[in-house]
């Protein structure tokens, strides 16, 4: 058999493709940075095709680093940024209009017209999410309406829509397969995650022509094989699964009540629930975490829409810190009498709040404060913005198990920002080995689905910690820091409603 395994991870701000061996070892990486576009305030798009092309480059930078070629590949894995929506025609494969990016809130108020006829109950019912311009489903609804001729082709059965891994393995198997697996599917707003079903009723809603949508297949499954000009050879697309999913498996967080939180542009925290899906009273998302053999595995999750984007903010708004390693080694240094607080509400804010129109704003400034302090404060909100998603979980899965955080993600480097957040937390954070757990989840879906790799269970005992960071913190020092929090998301919630 071929010794390796192709990851290809897109994400929100750039392309990634890693071989892995079979030992789960990174051996060659390949990456790039793509453009971000803002048309308008609050529209965030990328360009479709600048996406492709630097999939495509960064795969074959990686299978020559590594010394290989496509036929020493026995599978690729495919995860992708989730919600970021495409459409496009089924001939030649040209996408109409950008890509609508996870981020973008131009739909926020087609959701609010949907929230006063009293819709999103049906919503969350029958696919575990809220009516946010988040999901990709009032997206599609706003390209056909906005893009001149889109509604009739659509109509006309001409047009295909996808997230981000349906618009690469089109692109990948020369147009032959048009899919997507049960994860990205359960992020559109109109699948049915208790069915496993497209939901016509949603659709109807939503005014999407039941004909754009890819068939929906288990995370690993046969998703087809590589168009042969694309690498010289062909190899087989083994398996598909949204960035956060991927990083469960890869965090192997496998059984109910194990919880991880992927520290990116934002942060997305999922917690395993088994194989019944929880119903949130707290404004989680029910999300289907991974899919084999047909049997969904569910999750709670909890979406955080500004983590490593408020460092990106320091950098390149403030003009404070020239890269995002600096944060941590300002904040260190940050003076402990002055209790900043930041909430990063740039683009709304996301669980459990879930307010579209909330913007940013920052309390407790003194003549005194610096960079130092606003270090601290930017990465301090995302410690409690996950214990709110903490205490959210807890609330809504009360079962006895051992709070343990599994982390990732490029924040997950910073030793100060993690201790901090196992101080905030009151539990244990631990940072794995393997840094690369995004792609790592995709390679092993891929693996095992091409019998590369071994069953799940023998997996998931390979994982191993690189780092525990245990609380620190009193508890009236943590439960007074968090009510300060809790005081700044109160009067910046009030102040953009007018109260």
């Amino acid at each position: 058999m071929s010794g390796y395994i192709l990851a290809l991870d897109q994400g929100t701000t750039s392309s990634r493709a890693i071989v892995f061996d079979r030992e789960y070892r990174p051996v060659a990486i390949g990456q790039q940075e793509f453009r971000q576009y803002f048309p308008s305030s609050g529209w965030v798009e990328h360009d479709p095709e600048e996406i492709w092309a630097t999939s495509l480059s960064t795969a074959k930078e990686a299978l020559k680093k590594a010394g290989i070629g496509i036929r020493d590949i026995a599978g690729i894995g495919i995860t992708n940024q989730r919600e970021t929506t495409v459409i496009w025609d089924r001939e030649g494969g040209k996408p109409i209009y950008n890509a609508i990016v996870w981020q973008d809130r131009r739909t926020a108020g087609f959701c609010n017209k949907l929230k006063e006829t009293g819709l999103e109950k049906l919503f969350t019912k029958r696919t575990g999410l809220l009516l946010d311009p988040y999901f990709s489903g009032t997206k599609i609804n706003w390209i056909l309406n906005n893009v001149e001729g889109a509604r009739a082709k659509a109509e006309a059965g001409k047009l295909a829509f996808g997230t981000i891994d349906s618009f690469l393995l089109w692109r990948l198997t020369g147009g032959n397969i048009h899919a997507t697996d049960a994860t990205n599917a359960s992020r559109t707003l109109v699948y049915d995650i208790h069915r496993g079903e497209w939901s016509d009723e949603l659709l109807e809603i939503l005014n999407i022509p039941r004909s754009l949508l890819p068939e929906v297949r288990d995370c690993a499954a046969d998703f087809g094989e590589t168009a042969p000009h694309l690498f010289g050879g062909t190899a087989r697309i083994a398996a598909i699964a949204g960035d956060q999913q991927a990083a469960t498996v890869g965090q192997a967080c496998l059984s109910p009540g194990m919880m991880k939180s992927t520290y990116g542009t934002g942060c997305f925290a999922l917690l395993n629930t088994g194989d019944e899906p929880v119903i949130s009273n707290n404004k989680l998302l029910t999300t289907i975490a991974y899919q084999l053999n047909g049997k969904p595995v569910y999750a709670l999750e909890g979406s955080i829409f500004v983590a490593g984007a408020a460092v990106q903010w320091l950098r390149d708004g403030l003009g404070i810190i020239d890269n995002a390693a600096q944060s941590g080694e300002l904040a260190k240094d940050a003076d402990p009498e002055q209790h900043v607080i930041m909430v990063p509400a740039f683009v709304g804010i996301g669980a459990p709040y879930w307010d579209a129109d909330c913007r940013g704003a920052i309390y407790g400034l003194t003549r005194a404060t610096g960079p130092r302090e606003l270090a601290r404060a930017a990465l301090e909100s995302v410690c409690f913005q996950t214990r709110d998603l903490l205490n959210a979980m807890r609330a809504d899965f009360n079962k006895s198990y051992e709070t343990v955080l599994r982390v990732d993600g490029g924040m997950a480097t910073s030793e100060w920002t993690m201790q901090r957040l196992a101080d905030l937390l009151g539990a244990p954070v631990d940072r794995p080995a393997s840094s690369e757990t995004t792609a790592l989840g995709a390679a092993y879906l891929a693996g095992m689905q091409t019998g590369f790799y071994p069953p799940i269970e023998d997996f998931a005992k390979s994982w191993q910690c690189d780092k525990r960071f245990t609380p620190a913190l009193s508890g009236p020092e943590r439960d007074g820091a968090y009510a300060s929090w809790q005081d700044a998301v109160r009067r910046t919630l009030s102040r953009d409603h007018g109260e």
